[in-house]
């Protein structure tokens, strides 16, 4: 009830904008050279099949002389969403997104993550909440990650530099788990999993790590994240650099089939310390 409770709010909010669009005399068109937006983003802003982020709602209201009206409707709608604010645009891409290509410089990325793993950092970066709290957020985790499991779901590379490997999260078991889990989904090839070694040394993107997402219907777009925001750009050049960079990640990175073997082997390598400690 909850999904289709907010579901419905969005599609109040597409359609507010649709009607003070057109009360204003705008176009799709002209809304988005106003917001620096395609008019094929409007389109899916107002049909809800595209959920805005909280600046371009506070944009809305100042080009529509809306008072603030899309503004407080979105801080409602993302206040109600399992998601950080900066990441719940995010989440809603993931499941239209046609291909799928992260980069994961520490942490093993959300949608490959196991609950174990998911609830460790998750008590790491949240010490003092709730039992329900982190289990809502464990659940979310785990619900992004069945887009792997979708008849159409999309293409799926991963590049983990091998700090992801070797940083415990949790328990021995924890990460033994996890990184089993992840060689079980290259092997039954839901995704391409691939490990950039520390022998690489310096790499494309020593800034952090990245998302990478394609559409069918839709310019493809790069997410960034820190350790407290996140950033969704659909800038042409950005999202052509971030594929150049994503490019040389990967010709860095070992083969696949080398990469399983490094990755099963970690996962040993924890299962040893289980019975040592």
């Amino acid at each position: 009830m909850a999904n289709a409770s907010q579901q419905l709010g969005w599609e109040i909010w597409g359609s507010e904008l649709k009607s003070r669009r057109e009360a204003a005399g705008l176009t799709q068109e002209e809304l988005g050279l106003r917001l620096f937006m395609d008019r094929t983003l409007i389109s899916r802003l107002e049909s809800a099949e595209r959920k805005p982020r909280l600046q371009t709602a506070i944009q809305v209201d100042e080009v529509l002389n809306a008072d603030g009206f899309f503004e407080r409707l979105c801080r409602k709608l993302l206040d109600a969403s399992p998601y950080a604010s900066y990441f719940a645009p995010v989440a809603d891409l993931e499941k239209r997104a046609t291909q799928i290509c992260e980069f994961a410089p520490s942490v093993i990325p959300g949608i490959f993550q196991t609950a174990a793993y998911a609830r460790a950092l998750t008590i790491a970066a949240n010490p003092f909440v709730t039992d329900a709290y982190v289990e809502e957020k464990v659940s979310s985790r785990l619900e992004r990650a069945t887009i792997l499991k979708k008849t159409r779901k999309p293409e799926c590379w991963a590049v983990l530099h091998e700090t992801a490997l070797r940083v415990p999260v949790g328990s021995p078991t924890d990460m033994a788990e996890q990184l089993e889990h992840i060689a079980s989904v290259a092997r039954k090839r839901m995704a391409v999993v691939t490990v950039l070694p520390h022998a690489a040394g310096e790499h494309a993107s020593m800034g952090g790590m990245f998302t990478l997402m394609k559409f069918d219907d839709a310019p493809p777009t790069i997410y960034t994240e820190t350790s407290f925001a996140g950033t969704l750009v659909d800038d042409p050049a950005v999202v052509k650099r971030a594929q150049r960079a994503y490019d040389l990640l990967r010709g860095a990175a070992l083969p696949p089939e080398a990469a399983l073997t490094l990755i099963e082997s970690t996962a040993e390598d924890y299962r040893r310390c289980e019975t040592t400690t």
